[in-house]
């Protein structure tokens, strides 16, 4: 399912409602609601949504936050996915950080590869043998990639570890990222894809040419659950309407 909106802030807005809406519908059937997060620039105001509507709110506190993916940093650096979502979301919700997963960006990063992994194996219900997420929560850069697997590490989408270390293509900078498979397990994934920068690339995967698959994106197709598209005009522009 695709959906364009026509601003930003209405794509936020309509995004924030829906993620609110599977964690109300969990907390009324009496569920712990498990969730991951990406990180990068484009879902700060998606998070800041979600906050502004939230601070009040009982329903929190059934639902356990986990990462996509996360730099290698502390968590204090301008690059740390949980910094940003802590700024922007969590520290304005009424939960306990007993609640809160993060992906530890300072540890060696294969170590911390495994323990998230055991982590997930521990804490989250399986399907498959697999951990299934609620609900995961994916960007897109321009060159194709989501999570932390880029076009020239495709053999992450496949890989038997729950979690495993990646690498920037460009800065060489190490990366913690799920792989495909753990991804493609989840109940809902929503993917949110802004800017005309991305138009062509948006475009090609969307509109199922035999190229796209040299791009990490187009191999997220979850096997039980339902895969949505939340995009702005710019990046929705070439689409075939």
């Amino acid at each position: 399912m695709i959906h364009i909106f026509n601003s930003l802030d209405r794509l936020a807005g309509v995004l924030g409602d829906n993620v609110i809406s599977l964690v109300e519908d969990a907390h009324l059937n009496g569920r712990e609601f498990n969730i991951a997060l990406s990180g990068g620039r484009t879902p700060r105001i998606l998070f800041e949504k979600i906050a502004s509507t939230s601070e009040e709110s009982g329903v929190w506190e059934h639902v356990n936050f986990y990462w996509v993916d996360e730099r290698c940093v502390p968590p204090d650096h301008p690059d740390s996915n949980y910094r940003m979502t802590n700024e922007a979301l969590l520290q304005h919700l009424p939960l306990n950080n007993d609640h809160i997963y993060r992906m530890i960006g300072e540890e060696e990063p294969h170590r911390e590869a495994m323990r998230y992994a055991g982590l997930l194996q521990e804490q989250i219900p399986t399907r498959d043998g697999l951990p299934r997420f609620d609900l995961i929560l994916l960007g897109m850069g321009a060159d194709g990639h989501t999570a932390s697997i880029f076009p020239d590490q495709m053999e992450l989408l496949h890989a038997e570890r729950l979690c495993e270390v990646a690498r920037h293509p460009e800065t060489g900078q190490h990366r913690l990222t799920l792989t495909g498979p753990v991804i493609n397990n989840a109940d809902k994934i929503f993917f949110m894809v802004t800017g005309q920068n991305k138009a062509t690339l948006l475009a090609s995967i969307l509109d199922a040419k035999s190229e796209k698959e040299k791009f990490p994106a187009a191999h997220i197709k979850p096997s039980h659950g339902k895969l949505e598209w939340y995009l702005d005009e710019a990046a929705a522009k070439l689409l075939n309407k």
